[in-house]
């Protein structure tokens, strides 16, 4: 979804009009309408207030999936976590197999 769209989706479902909106972001209704209508863009400062406006982030407003992002890290730390977890105990099992050894050896000799 473009972020025209999502700023008229997410005004109506705040029951703003574009004069309402437009208050409290600190632009003009006009601003508001070229900016549904992908005319033109909001600057930072205007993302900041239009996603407090709007009670949404400025990641979610642009559309950046940020859930995928996190998901994708969360993988790649359980991935490394397993791969550290094995790498343990293979080591503990090579560990108890040299004390086994040396045990052994003692009691040979």
């Amino acid at each position: 979804m473009d972020l025209g769209t999502k700023i008229l989706k997410l005004r109506k479902q705040h029951q703003l009009s574009q004069e309402k909106l437009a208050e409290k972001v600190g632009v003009t209704r006009q601003t508001i309408s070229n900016w549904e209508l992908n005319e033109t863009l909001p600057d930072t400062k205007q993302l900041i207030a239009l996603s407090k406006a709007l009670i949404i982030s400025i990641d979610e407003l642009v559309g950046n999936d940020t859930q995928k992002v996190l998901e994708k890290k969360v993988d790649k730390i359980e991935q490394i976590i397993t791969q550290n977890n094995r790498l343990s105990k293979l080591d503990i099992i090579l560990i108890m197999l040299v004390v086994l050894l040396l045990v052994i050896f003692i009691l040979v000799a």
